[in-house]
């Protein structure tokens, strides 16, 4: 139960890390550039991997089975 509540609290704050800075970088669209080219620009950045990263672990801690995760309980 401990290491749920941990993984979601640090999906959590992965995931907004990465998604402030997914936000941040929509600048690039008001400067001028398309959306290919922003996407491009934040596929190589490892901030914005924080997000799908973080989103996985606040779904793996929500919905994986509790029967794997006994701690001697």
């Amino acid at each position: 139960m401990l290491f749920r509540v941990f993984l979601l609290l640090t999906g959590f704050g992965l995931a907004c890390t990465g998604g402030v800075s997914t936000i941040a970088y929509l600048n690039l669209l008001t400067m001028g550039n398309g959306v290919w080219e922003y996407f491009s620009f934040i596929s190589k950045k490892f901030e914005c991997y924080l997000l799908p990263i973080g989103i996985l672990f606040t779904w793996i801690s929500i919905y994986y089975p509790s029967s794997q995760w006994n701690d001697g309980e």
